[in-house]
């Protein structure tokens, strides 16, 4: 089967799935199947779902790349589903900072789905470390976390300790 066939076979099942899922919310096919998932109120499930139809997509077509948008686009539904849930809108100052993390998540699962080998494993680990680095910094700066205040030069001198060791370790 060619790839444009495979693509159009795995757009229609999931269309038909789709359908399926409202059909049976529209007619209450299945009880309790509205209240299951009230739309008003965990509409961040709707790119959530995107993000896994993505996916889905990809490993279906054997385009693993599709992966990365997934992780992005599911990555940034789960925020707005714990932000919609908490109602704390003001945490987008900081967590914002995770979506490069995602962009990681979506290089290793692409890596592992495609094997292309070390480096994507590599540069996968690279920006979830990077993430999870602006995440702890942007946190502590609008939490108004004393510690941040007195330690921040700290962080210089580990970030220029960790350019010192990458320049002994980086293959020439």
């Amino acid at each position: 089967m060619t790839r444009e066939r495979r693509s159009d076979l795995a757009f229609g099942i999931i269309l038909i799935l789709i359908g399926g899922w409202f059909l049976a919310a529209k007619f209450n096919l299945v009880p309790g199947l509205n209240e299951l998932i009230n739309i008003q109120l965990q509409w961040p499930l709707i790119v959530i779902g995107v993000g896994v139809f993505l996916l889905f997509l990809g490993l279906l077509i054997r385009a693993p790349g599709l992966a990365v948008p997934a992780c992005i686009v599911g990555g940034i539904g789960g925020l707005l589903y714990w932000v919609n849930a908490t109602g704390e809108w003001g945490s987008w100052f900081y967590i914002w900072t995770l979506i490069p993390g995602f962009v990681g998540v979506g290089v290793l699962l692409s890596t592992i789905l495609g094997g292309e080998g070390r480096r994507g494993y590599r540069e996968g680990l690279r920006l979830i470390l990077i993430s999870a680095i602006l995440f702890v910094i942007f946190w502590m700066i609008f939490n108004g976390s004393s510690i941040f205040y007195k330690y921040w030069p700290i962080l210089i001198i580990l970030l220029g300790l960790w350019f010192i060791v990458q320049t002994f370790f980086r293959k020439k």
